[in-house]
């Protein structure tokens, strides 16, 4: 059916009864790292909500008791980084019986762990990026040479690029693990793959089109994503058809792997002979003006708020 509504230029959004969602609170702010980022989402997404004529209201756990989301019908999750993207929400929502947007309690752990999201893609032969996990054991000498010069150094289980160094120079990495050891889980050194980064957005059974993100910094860091207006995003990006294909199923294959539902964004990385490597998933992806998702979906011509609902709307199959 929905196949049918796309092709006849129906827009679902517009003919739900936004009275089905009830009482909906935008879960965002949190204790992580990405504490703004998840405000400036929420707030967006409030906003988009409540013009559409939803009963919408801000909820941050950091200033309300987590228990009072007994009294709302649904959750739409902005709620970035550590507890509401690692599962321990989810698991919260699932005990209090509430829908809410977004990945359950497996996906959202697997996929807030980049080492253990990665063994899963590995087991079923999906492209990973080359990485090392690092310990304090470990001979940062040799891993600077299987690698090779420049790589980059990363928590597992972090987002918004919180924590991510670029290493040039050896003996660099040695001195860098120890300012990592304070974030949460493993710690990876990646092989630097610079033929172009890429988002790939899915929504629904709907995968977008892909975005080329172009930094003027050396590399997609917090500043590049949040604060910077130079930042180039191409969307579509300058793939082939061929190769938007190839990604899209990749994407496809990736969220359904650990087993991710309602939307997402599949973060790739391409080689300078055209070789595409998964690099990481969001399962709580951002939601500001400089966010990838929005871009995406407009390029598909939706706007924001018709964004907001259309992710809101796969609770009321829950």
């Amino acid at each position: 059916m929905n196949s049918v509504n796309k092709r006849l230029g129906i827009n679902m959004s517009e003919l739900i009864d936004v009275k089905q969602f009830g009482k909906v609170a935008v879960v965002c702010g949190g204790w992580s790292a990405e504490r703004e980022v998840s405000l400036t989402s929420g707030q967006a997404v409030l906003e988009a909500l409540l013009t559409k004529g939803v009963d919408a209201h801000h909820f941050d756990p950091k200033e309300t008791d987590i228990s009072k989301l007994r009294d709302y019908d649904r959750v739409f999750n902005v709620l970035h980084g550590t507890f509401g993207e690692d599962g321990s929400l989810q698991g919260v929502l699932d005990g209090f019986n509430i829908p809410y947007t977004g990945c359950g309690v497996l996906a959202s752990a697997i996929a807030m762990d980049k080492f253990r999201n990665r063994l899963v893609w590995q087991a079923l032969d999906l492209p990973n990026v080359p990485y090392v996990v690092l310990d304090d054991n470990t001979d940062f000498t040799a891993i600077e040479q299987q690698l090779g010069l420049p790589l980059f150094v990363k928590p597992a289980a972090e987002g918004s690029s919180v924590g991510v160094f670029k290493i040039k120079e050896a003996g660099e990495l040695a001195k860098t693990y120890p300012q990592l050891k304070q974030y949460h889980g493993a710690i990876l050194a990646e092989k630097a793959i610079t033929g172009g980064e890429y988002a790939c957005s899915i929504l629904g059974d709907e995968v977008l089109p892909s975005i080329r993100i172009i930094p003027t910094t050396e590399f997609y860091d917090y500043e590049a994503k949040y604060n910077r207006d130079d930042t180039v995003y191409q969307c579509p990006s300058d793939l082939s058809e061929a190769q938007e294909q190839t990604m899209q199923q990749i994407a496809r294959k990736a969220f359904a792997a650990i087993g991710g539902k309602g939307w997402s964004r599949v973060d790739f990385l391409r080689d300078d002979e055209g070789t595409l490597y998964l690099l990481e998933l969001n399962t709580v992806p951002g939601m500001t003006s400089h966010s990838l998702v929005p871009m995406a979906a407009k390029a598909r011509g939706m706007d924001f708020a018709t964004l907001c609902v259309r992710i809101l709307e796969q609770t009321l199959s829950e």
